[in-house]
């Protein structure tokens, strides 16, 4: 009886038990149902389906839902925007202000520049002086000078005997004692021809004696270049004694930029600051821009002249020019940071209010400071996205807008369809592996096909004619050719690889 009584007991209470277990899942299966109806209801898409895309691959838009053609994937339905704009795109505030997007109004001003760069100090090559002998003779005496020393004009520089001068003077003597003026003039004009001074001419008419050395002295204050003389040395008529460079002006090359030489011109006045004097700040005067660019650095030599009448300046000495440069006219300025260069052309993301954004094409001009000259495609008093415009952009590549720029005269909310942005008639190459045929379909392995922009990967293909597959089974290697047909890849051609086509 005991044994009865225990096993009555233990079957009511797993009664009991399974009954309680019942009641409450049953309770927690209609909460679970209430609590995800509103939220199923939510997710219900509203409005009109435009198009289905894959998100991997958004600028690729398909008529029908099914399978993306690029990943292991459903396409997604992309809805129609109420009462929207559909050459923009609506973002809720709270998440621009959690992308960081940042505003800047479209301004009208001047875009200042300034090309500054790297400058070395030279010699001014128009103000040389070389010195040559007139008629044979021999260095008697050189003074105590070398090339690099700094001369004044009129300074010696050595001690020439023409012994062909002694004839010549004495028949001026003679002549002079005739009193005739006009052979006088007649000798003395000989003289001269035979390369003979002026001051030596004049000192031997007053000294009454003959007089055969003559001393070359510098034309021009500067430094000695070349000194190419001796003691003791027979010189020829026209030959060099010594090569002087004047310091009263001297040159400044720099090296600019040839995209930034464009804004310079000559005559224009730089700024020089010279490393050796830091604290005297000086101006030139542009004189040249020459014209040989150097082909490893893309540069072009500006040449700019000062004036070095103290003569502190030295060639060699390093210096820094700055060159005003830029239009003065005002014009459209937007920070550069606003732009997006796509290659083929320049974006920017405007605000229209809202939280409403419009990608517009610009044309841009010059650059400085930040800034970029806008144009065409702004308007004063605009706002653009300065930060975080790469987001927006790529939501609006997503939602279709940019086709829209690409495509003007296309109509304002037309359903995009496969046609309209792939290529229906083109035929693509590729090779590959035959993974699985099935009837009108085949399954292939291929490598990259540049014309589609894919990579390799493992897709089901259709066949335009089942005969194509003919002979062919898994694991052969293949070459094919398909076109789009809507979301559709059609194999044209199929045959193994190496085989008749």
């Amino acid at each position: 009886m005991k044994k009865t009584n225990i096993v009555l007991l233990v079957a009511a209470v797993a009664a009991g038990s399974a009954g309680a277990g019942y009641w409450a899942g049953h309770q927690q299966s209609q909460a679970s149902t209430a609590s995800v109806a509103p939220a199923a209801r939510a997710q219900k898409p509203q409005g009109k389906v435009l198009y289905w895309y894959d998100p991997m691959v958004p600028n690729q838009h398909f008529d029908k839902p099914g399978k993306s053609p690029f990943m292991d994937m459903q396409l997604v339905p992309k809805y129609a925007e109420k009462g929207g704009d559909s050459s923009s795109i609506a973002i809720d505030p709270s998440v621009t202000q959690n992308l960081g997007v940042r505003l800047a109004k479209v301004e009208r001003g001047v875009l200042g520049n300034a090309v500054s760069a790297a400058a070395t100090v030279q010699f001014n090559d128009r103000d040389v002086a070389v010195v040559q002998t007139r008629a044979a003779g021999f260095v008697q005496r050189v003074y105590a000078l070398a090339p690099g020393d700094v001369i004044a004009k009129g300074a010696p520089l050595a001690d020439v005997l023409v012994p062909d001068w002694a004839g010549a003077q004495e028949e001026l003597l003679a002549v002079r004692g005739t009193g005739d003026q006009a052979l006088i003039a007649a000798t003395r004009q000989r003289l001269k021809l035979l390369g003979m001074p002026d001051e030596l001419i004049t000192r031997v008419e007053r000294s009454g004696r003959v007089s055969t050395t003559t001393t070359l002295t510098a034309p021009i204050a500067g430094v000695i270049q070349e000194l190419g003389v001796r003691a003791g040395m027979t010189l020829a008529a026209g030959m060099t004694v010594a090569k002087l460079n004047g310091l009263s002006s001297v040159w400044l090359e720099a090296a600019v930029p040839e995209a930034q030489t464009g804004a310079i011109r000559v005559g224009q006045v730089a700024q020089v600051s010279l490393a050796a004097f830091p604290d005297k700040p000086r101006s030139g005067k542009v004189i040249a821009i020459l014209p040989e660019a150097d082909v490893n650095s893309r540069t072009l030599r500006v040449r700019i002249e000062l004036t070095n009448r103290d003569g502190t300046l030295k060639p060699g000495m390093f210096a820094q020019i700055r060159l005003a440069a830029g239009s003065t006219r005002p014009t459209l300025l937007v920070p550069s940071e606003a732009l997006i260069r796509t290659g083929t052309r320049t974006l920017v993301i405007t605000s229209t209010g809202t939280g409403h954004f419009k990608p517009v094409e610009v044309k841009v001009g010059a650059e400085a400071g930040g800034k970029t000259a806008i144009v065409d495609g702004l308007t004063e008093g605009e706002q653009v996205v300065a930060s975080g415009q790469f987001l927006i952009d790529s939501e609006a590549s997503l939602r279709g807008v940019l086709q829209q720029l690409e495509s003007p005269t296309s109509v304002s909310g037309a359903k995009p369809t496969a046609s309209s942005t792939s290529p229906a008639t083109q035929l693509h190459q590729g090779t590959g592996k035959v993974e699985k045929i099935d009837g009108q379909a085949i399954t292939l392995s291929h490598g990259p096909i540049a014309s589609m922009g894919w990579g390799a990967m493992t897709m089901t293909f259709k066949l335009a004619k089942s005969e194509l597959a003919k002979g062919l089974k898994p694991g052969d290697a293949v070459a094919f050719g398909f076109s789009q047909n809507g979301g559709d890849f059609v194999i044209q051609q199929l045959h193994k690889a190496g085989g008749a086509s």
